[in-house]
């Protein structure tokens, strides 16, 4: 038997009533203007890489001096954040797990006062030669009151939980996430593409394409290259050509 081929993310979901990962959209879930949306084709395409990841519940949590607290829709008020199972999982896991498998942490909290590493239940695979960057959604307007540190993860051979991190910049005050909004963007990225870096630095003027420049900086209106839009529709032309089959 042809075992099919991996698509380029694959998630297994465990909690089974999250939110699905969603395909990010050119409008940034939405929030992007209309004039940037129409013209901006750097800030489109920016937008639409990878998936959004969702809370998986309705939560809260709060720094009261070093100290974390958590809670969520349904409890009993604010608990102290150590290591927090997702709420039910423990039991549902050791359903569908293997014998001497750990379910892993819903939340916990670092030794860094504020930070918080948060996992939403899934697990991602991606193809060989091929990391997952975990980081904050892209062109949407966050709340002031915590950060996402990004990261990398070789998905293609690390298959354990698929995590964030986030650091509160606020004390004394609820930061609540919920189930509709974004709470990471996720993007596969091979690796080829950010080892074995190189850059050259050139001073030599004669060595820049000065008619592309001429064209990208035109001051004219009535040039054909300054038309508003126009490079947002040669990019999206371009790219519909690449993707055509052969």
């Amino acid at each position: 038997m042809v075992e099919a081929a991996l698509p380029t993310c694959r998630f297994h979901r465990l909690f089974p009533d999250a939110p699905e990962p969603r395909r990010a959209d050119r409008s940034a879930d939405g929030m992007m203007g209309v004039r940037a949306y129409r013209y901006c084709e750097a800030m489109a395409s920016a937008s639409a890489l990878g998936w959004y990841v969702f809370p998986p519940i309705n939560f809260g949590l709060r720094l009261e001096r070093n100290s974390l607290y958590w809670t969520y829709e349904g409890a009993n008020g604010w608990m102290k954040l150590h290591g927090a199972q997702f709420p039910g999982f423990a039991s549902y896991f050791g359903q569908i797990a293997p014998e001497g498998a750990l379910p892993p942490l819903f939340l916990s909290a670092s030794r860094e006062p504020g930070v918080a590493q948060i996992w939403p239940g899934l697990i991602v695979e991606t193809q060989p030669g091929c990391s997952l960057l975990v980081r904050s959604p892209i062109n949407i307007p966050i709340t002031q009151d915590y950060e996402v540190f990004e990261g990398l993860i070789d998905t293609d051979r690390y298959a354990g939980p698929t995590i964030g991190n986030i650091r509160l910049t606020r004390t004394n005050s609820d930061v609540r996430f919920n189930t509709e909004y974004p709470l990471f963007q996720i993007m596969p990225i091979q690796r080829q593409a950010y080892a074995n870096l190189s850059s050259e630095l050139v001073d030599d003027p004669a060595a820049l394409d000065w008619s592309g420049f001429m064209a990208a900086t035109a001051r004219n209106r009535n040039h054909p290259e300054r038309k508003p839009g126009h490079y947002a529709a040669d990019s999206r032309r371009q790219k519909r050509r690449e993707l055509e089959p052969a």
